[in-house]
């Protein structure tokens, strides 16, 4: 979807509102997918310095958790208000997406948000303890592995490490 941002700025009067779905689920988000569309609402307000947009998404993600790769399902709901002036479309360093005539591409700005909102590192929970590194299973879940680990006995050519950390 398209805003004639440069239009909009030389001769609003009036509010600008619009609500859109976008369908990412093909988009390659690097760790998660978004298995519904987007669903977001934007306005623009014209000011005397330029105009007020606001964006707003609901997402829902998918992922495994980083930990113990149990599934992950989270809901996003976030507004972003930018401030944009008449000058600020012709600065080579502006950072929403605009093509060659001044048009704003709502989807790809939801895109880019949504990238910013989702943390790199996503986890089931805050204090997943992950996977044993024996068996493999998750150490939520319990396993004797560790208790094993503790009790067998140590590699007496590992001892001089011990001495090193004490």
């Amino acid at each position: 979807m398209q805003f004639d941002i440069r239009n909009f700025l030389q001769s609003a009067k009036t509010p600008y509102a619009t609500q859109f779905s976008a369908d990412l689920s093909a988009a390659d988000w690097d760790g998660f997918r978004v298995p519904d569309p987007l669903e977001c609402a934007f306005t623009a307000h014209p000011t005397q310095e330029g105009a007020v947009m606001t964006l707003h998404v609901k997402a829902n993600i998918e992922a495994e958790c980083a930990r113990c790769l149990a599934p992950v399902h989270e809901s996003y709901d976030f507004t972003r208000e930018y401030l944009v002036r008449m000058r600020d479309l012709d600065d080579i360093d502006f950072e929403l997406p605009l093509d060659d005539q001044g048009q704003l591409d709502l989807r790809e700005l939801a895109y880019q948000e949504l990238i910013f909102e989702v943390p790199r590192v996503l986890l089931c929970s805050p204090d997943c303890q992950g996977l044993c590194p024996i068996c493999g299973k998750r150490k939520a879940e319990g396993c004797a592995c560790q208790v094993a680990a503790e009790a067998a006995p140590v590699d007496a050519r590992l001892s001089i490490l011990k001495q090193l950390l004490s």
